[in-house]
């Protein structure tokens, strides 16, 4: 009987290692996972690759995390913001690598990891120092950098509810990057609202299917 249920943060994300590259949802703190986060954190894994959105806010979820040095690089389109403060002081000092990438390439190539896509060719940063080292090509007469896709040995996730097979649905903004980082990572781990029963989700609900799905942990309403 397929059943991705784990009973705690703990159990579900005790299997990443050191030196891992870990895909982490959200948009801001819209979305992001962050009771797996602080398991994350807990758990003491170190030397890690981080792709998000941004860079963490304030002193809670992805800031925490950087705080405890536990990154050691970081690939997110938006690294400074007001609250950004924990990302500032340790990129000042150098303990912490940075690689920018522009918010549609970072979410495209992310996708084109889940969708099996080699590479894919964007207008978006020709010209720029983003552009340096990069192929390029004109195309149609405008001129195009290529991108390669961006995958991850973990996804930490956060949707709105599962069933036992990891059938995902998502509330709102939430949704954001989750649906598609939960496509490419090689294990993807999933903080839920609320566990139902196979059958209470409405199939056209459903946004993350749940082949893409390794682990499912609630941390809200317990199952039905």
């Amino acid at each position: 009987m397929i059943n991705k249920f784990c009973s705690s943060v703990e159990e579900a994300i005790a299997q990443i290692t050191d030196g891992s590259r870990v895909m982490i949802g959200g948009f801001g703190p819209s979305g992001q996972p962050t009771e797996l986060i602080d398991a994350l954190i807990a758990h003491g894994a170190k030397d890690l690759t981080i792709i998000n959105n941004n860079a963490g806010n304030g002193d809670t979820g992805l800031a925490a995390l950087l705080k405890m040095k536990r990154v050691r690089k970081i690939i997110c389109s938006f690294p400074r913001q007001a609250d950004s403060y924990v990302f500032d002081d340790l990129y000042r000092k150098g303990e912490i690598e940075l690689e920018l990438v522009p918010q549609g390439n970072l979410a495209e190539r992310i996708r084109a990891a889940g969708a099996g896509i080699g590479a894919f060719f964007s207008p978006t940063g020709y010209g720029s120092p983003l552009a340096e080292g990069v192929e390029s090509r004109e195309i149609d007469g405008r001129n195009y950098l290529i991108q390669y896709p961006i995958k991850a040995d973990y996804a930490l996730i956060r949707a709105d509810r599962a069933d036992r097979w990891g059938n995902l649905t998502y509330r709102k903004a939430a949704r954001n990057f989750n649906p598609i980082m939960a496509t490419a990572a090689t294990t993807t781990i999933v903080q839920v609202r609320e566990l139902v029963q196979l059958g209470e989700l409405d199939p056209e609900a459903i946004v993350t299917p749940g082949i893409f799905v390794k682990h499912v942990v609630c941390t809200g309403e317990d199952v039905k």
